[in-house]
């Protein structure tokens, strides 16, 4: 769905998750707590009290999360939050697919610091289940480096990890495994052994963060709709101090008219 604004005639379009009480949360995480404070019939009024981690729904990711010595949320130079970018289509991807560099190259064209956005339709999935959280396919090593080439603002994607799940702590990795099935059901599903498929931790992930690149995960809403175009974004999380990650709401915006300076998307 596209909303355009009366005045300007921008046009936004929604890239987030709604996020409520029963957002999917990541194994070994708490469920989100939504309480109300205070209630309309009671007292005339409506406040929530929220227990969450920050990593539910469409969120992002600071370096920090991921190299001890990255930047946290608060460090991150507010530029990198909003800027020219692109949808890439990667929506042949399927269960324990890999995205390789070459998939991205072929995706489309990437330029100097745009904000990337991968589509892979695993964003129709999104639900508290072994296939989104197991199964979601994920960029290579190599992918991450050609990225990292092309010096992005930030990375999103429309899975819950920039990896494979079969490389971070869901299989038998760091803390893991939280989801104690997974490796055995990608052997029955493939007939090969998970740890020497994947025998990195999050490598992918490292190589961004590592750099410096925030990371944008689980992006949803109407991103189909975008998808294939350049657009210009935004996605600001909290300024938060030592904050590994954020909340937040993701926006593609377009000028169909070219007379205010953002993309107009065609």
């Amino acid at each position: 769905m596209v909303t355009v604004d009366p005045y300007s005639g921008l046009q936004f379009v929604e890239l987030s998750h709604i996020w409520k009480a029963d957002a999917p949360s990541y194994p070994g995480e708490p469920d989100v707590q939504m309480t109300r404070a205070v209630k309309h019939a009671q007292h005339g009024v409506l406040a929530w009290k929220i227990k969450t981690t920050m990593h539910t729904g469409t969120h992002m990711i600071a370096p920090i999360h991921i190299a001890q010595k990255g930047d946290d949320l608060s460090a991150i130079d507010p530029a990198r939050f909003f800027g020219n970018g692109v949808i890439l289509d990667l929506r042949s991807k399927g269960s324990y697919d890999q995205i390789t560099e070459e998939d991205i190259k072929n995706a489309g064209v990437i330029n100097d610091h745009d904000i990337v956005v991968i589509n892979t339709g695993w964003h129709n999935k999104y639900s508290d289940s072994l296939e989104y959280y197991g199964e979601a396919p994920g960029l290579t090593k190599g992918a991450a480096e050609y990225l990292l080439s092309k010096n992005p603002k930030f990375v999103a994607i429309d899975t819950p990890f920039l990896d494979s799940p079969l490389a971070t702590s869901m299989s038998s990795h760091r803390g893991g495994p939280c989801m104690k099935r997974l490796a055995k059901g990608y052997e029955e599903a493939t007939g090969r052994n998970a740890l020497e498929d994947f025998p990195d931790w999050n490598p992918a992930h490292k190589v961004l963060a590592c750099a410096g690149v925030p990371v944008l995960l689980q992006a949803g809403g109407d991103i189909d709709e975008v998808t294939g175009k350049r657009a210009t974004l935004a996605a600001t999380p909290w300024k938060i101090f030592k904050g590994d990650a954020c909340i937040v709401r993701f926006v593609a915006m377009f000028d169909p008219s070219g007379s205010i300076m953002i993309d107009s998307g065609k």
